[in-house]
């Protein structure tokens, strides 16, 4: 029995991860409306996936942590279009007020995003071409991946405390943050998996707990933004209808 364990723990690493995120879709979906979710999340988990798979490349993890890139790699650029289809209608790309350099990851079409990603594994593939004999260069790649994952709560943390809720953020997904994160640390330690899974699985735990005390201290009630916004939308429809 005991030797089935393993097996099961692979399958789960393999697939839990990327089917934390349905349930924050649906939600997306039926509501519309993608505020409260920080579609940088979704940024930070396609360049860290990519840049894992090339980190399997030069050093063969365990073939359950690439399946998890892969699927997870499809799993955010299905979040990211429905996320980019019902955006707020206060983002900054729909007034052209964003504040970053070249309006990273606030475009307007998801076209872009793509031409994004393109470019970005296509200057990954050069580089490892390049330098995929030197193995300094691997571990560097293994930190670059897995220590940008281990920032992925933090776009959302920082979300959280400009609304002061984490209206639109599902609890779903931070338990699913929280049981994952937990998994897979216990997972990295059990299976001696390298040192950038270890260091970067315990920060990324801790960030999860900071978002859980955000819940205990700000609660998800829609922030002030969104009022106003479904007060001005019941007032079209108002006028609409008296028209």
């Amino acid at each position: 029995m005991a030797s089935w364990i393993p097996t099961v723990a692979a399958v789960g690493m393999a697939i839990g991860p990327p089917l934390v995120y349905v349930d924050q879709a649906v939600s997306i979906v039926r509501k519309k409306d993608s505020t409260g979710f920080s579609r940088d999340v979704c940024a930070i988990l396609l360049i860290a996936n990519i840049t894992r798979c090339f980190f399997w490349l030069g050093d063969h993890f365990e073939l359950a942590l690439l399946m998890q890139s892969i699927l997870m790699i499809i799993a955010q650029l299905a979040l990211l279009y429905i996320c980019v289809r019902y955006r707020p209608r206060v983002s900054p790309e729909n007034f052209g007020a964003s504040s970053r350099p070249l309006s990273f990851w606030q475009w307007h079409t998801y076209a872009q995003y793509i031409e994004f990603l393109a470019g970005y594994i296509l200057c990954s593939a050069i580089l490892f071409l390049i330098f995929s004999r030197s193995e300094l260069y691997v571990m560097i790649l293994g930190f670059v991946a897995l220590g940008l994952e281990s920032t992925l709560p933090i776009p959302q943390l920082i979300s959280n405390y400009k609304q002061r809720s984490l209206y639109g953020f599902r609890a779903s997904t931070l338990l699913g943050w929280v049981g994952g994160d937990s998994f897979k640390t216990v997972y990295f330690f059990l299976q001696g998996s390298p040192l950038q899974f270890k260091v970067c699985a315990v920060f990324q735990l801790s960030v999860d707990c900071a978002i859980i005390l955000q819940r205990l201290c700000y609660g998800n009630a829609a922030p002030p933004a969104t009022l106003e916004e479904r007060d001005d939308v019941e007032q079209e429809a108002l006028a609409l209808s008296e028209e």
